[in-house]
């Protein structure tokens, strides 16, 4: 697969191009997503607590007016991925989107769910923790599955639970986007994410994301896909 050129690095992150609308924006853990609308902006996920400040000199980097973040659409609720929504949010007056079942744990209200994780991703648990806490976040709407929202030419939400029990993938299919969250990680290899809550639920929810025949897969760790997305998550979900 090719694997897109950083942009260029702003702050703490990585820039990166993946098609003229859309851009990833790669922090030391995990990454965010910004898509554009004309000049309205969407965000998919938002990094870690100490990464605003990071997006914003990015969205100025590209030209584009930070005030115009219409939405926050949080993925799952893991600090490495709604850490800076809040302040964002708060900042620019965006809606804060995330997954019915997950919102209570990106509130405060419930403690992150604990993993079944197999011997070999224990040391990389290990290590992930070391991503900053996040304070308690709102969430202005609660999401099940299933809903078009209003940017991408309309875009799917998908409830694609395993990693976490709300985790959501986004389909835009008039562009053949997929956005993952951690249900998918192309580290290196495209493989299923790790530290899942249900490995079994996490294993039937790829199977359906490759069933959608995306042609840019936006994974929350690891390269975008951009050539043979498709026939590439096949392959992986088919164990080839």
């Amino acid at each position: 697969m090719r694997r897109p050129a950083a942009a260029a690095y702003v702050r703490r992150m990585d820039l990166v191009e993946v098609l003229p609308q859309l851009h990833m924006f790669r922090f030391r853990i995990g990454q965010a997503y910004l898509w554009r609308d004309g000049a309205d902006l969407t965000l998919i996920d938002a990094g870690d607590i100490e990464s605003a400040a990071a997006i914003e000199d990015a969205i100025l980097a590209l030209g584009h007016d930070p005030a115009r973040i219409r939405r926050i659409v949080v993925t799952h609720g893991h600090r490495d991925h709604y850490g800076a929504a809040q302040e964002l949010a708060d900042r620019h007056g965006a809606e804060t989107l995330a997954h019915a079942l997950d919102a209570p744990v990106i509130r405060g209200e419930r403690p992150v769910p604990e993993p079944d994780l197999l011997d070999w991703e224990r040391p990389l648990y290990a290590h992930g923790v070391t991503c900053p806490e996040a304070p308690p976040t709102r969430v202005d709407r609660e999401l099940t599955g299933g809903e078009v929202l209003p940017f991408g030419d309309g875009t799917r939400v998908v409830h694609a639970p395993g990693h976490t029990p709300g985790s959501v993938a986004l389909h835009l299919p008039r562009h053949g986007v997929l956005f993952t969250g951690d249900a998918v990680a192309s580290v290196e290899r495209v493989m299923l994410g790790v530290f899942n809550v249900d490995r079994a639920e996490a294993t039937a929810t790829f199977r359906r994301l490759t069933a959608l025949g995306p042609r840019t897969v936006c994974c929350g760790h690891g390269d975008p896909l951009t050539e043979d997305a498709a026939a590439v998550m096949e392959a992986a979900a088919n164990g080839r």
